[in-house]
């Protein structure tokens, strides 16, 4: 069977989405899988022994370049000719929608399970999954329907690592991890800004928990928050990494800290301990907790239906609530350690 998997973005999104691979190779072990994805992501799917072939667009582009248009129907027509027997639209957009049937024959959530109801009417079949049910089990539930499976969610907590990364990045990441002292990751940028705990917060936390505290960012504004939060604690600034660097830095912390944000989510991916930060957006529906990956969520009432990007109640979450949760996962329990990071 071949199958086409559309997910074209955005970083948090494909980590929720990915988990679905291993559990088709597993159940359908002959079956190729092809993934749809906006070439700036595609890093994130790299090295994955359960994809076949990793194909690109840019339809973000098209904004800045209409005239491209053509040029991306011609690509897209031209994957469509690898001949799928089924394609799986875990995006539920509309430019996701038209995509995914110029490939071939579509699956997909039905208007009743999705943000852009129109998306629905490109769909060969759909099918309803509540829109508010946690995003891995809904991509898994939308997987099951569509291949006729029936691989029980519960399989999602005993899920393998799924993010991979080659020996040059893991010799490049392994420069700024410690041998003698906990290795933490700070996660300082999301896609909202009232999804970002605020620095001087962070480095209330970065002081109390000291050990090695390294702080990743993307964007100007997040490195302007890690200045903050480095000449506040002394906490390690690390350049600007590429995705295959910060899977394979990810893969080596003790614990990751951050709000609701991909990088963040790599640590579930990569079964490594982490505390997700919630304000504006639900817990529940973007993450699944384990005894390693918790959450702490301010005391926001959230509609997932009718999210609030002015909701910045990620800011009440208080320093001491995230150092209780850091030590009991980190296994140190003493209160006021601070070796310098």
């Amino acid at each position: 069977m071949r199958i086409a998997i559309v997910k074209l973005s955005a970083l948090g999104d494909i980590v929720h989405a990915m988990v679905v691979l291993q559990f088709i190779k597993r159940h359908l072990p002959d079956s190729r899988i092809d993934w749809i994805v906006e070439e700036g992501f595609a890093g994130l799917l790299a090295d994955n022994p359960d994809i076949d072939q990793i194909l690109t667009v840019r339809l973000k582009a098209l904004k800045r370049s209409p005239s491209r248009l053509f040029e991306e129907i011609r690509k897209i027509k031209s994957y469509a000719r690898r001949q799928y027997d089924i394609v799986i639209d875990l995006q539920g957009l509309i430019k996701s929608g038209i995509l995914s049937r110029m490939l071939g024959s579509v699956a997909g959530f039905d208007r009743y399970s999705i943000r852009e109801k129109a998306a629905s009417l490109f769909y060969h079949n759909d099918f309803t999954i509540p829109y508010e049910m946690n995003v891995i089990e809904r991509n898994m539930a939308l997987v099951n329907a569509a291949l006729e499976l029936d691989i029980p969610l519960d399989a999602l907590k005993n899920k393998e690592p799924f993010l991979y990364f080659g020996a040059e990045e893991m010799k490049r990441s392994v420069e700024y991890i410690s041998q003698k002292r906990k290795n933490i990751l700070y996660i300082l940028g999301s896609s909202w800004e009232s999804k970002i705990y605020p620095p001087e917060r962070m480095a209330k936390v970065v002081n109390e928990l000291g050990e090695n505290a390294l702080l990743v960012w993307g964007g100007d504004s997040e490195y302007e928050a890690a200045k903050l939060i480095s000449g506040q604690s002394g906490a390690k600034i690390l350049p600007k990494l590429t995705l295959g660097e910060l899977k394979a830095l990810v893969s080596q912390a003790d614990l990751v800290i951050g709000g609701d944000s991909g990088p963040t989510h790599f640590a579930w991916a990569l079964n490594r301990p982490s505390i997700t930060l919630f304000g504006p957006t639900p817990a529940e529906r973007n993450i699944l907790e384990s005894d390693i990956n918790k959450t702490i969520s301010s005391a926001s009432l959230v509609d997932p239906l009718h999210l609030d990007r002015n909701d910045f109640s990620i800011a009440e979450i208080e320093p001491a609530e995230i150092v209780v949760l850091a030590r009991r996962l980190l296994g140190t329990n003493d209160v006021g350690k601070k070796d310098a990071a």
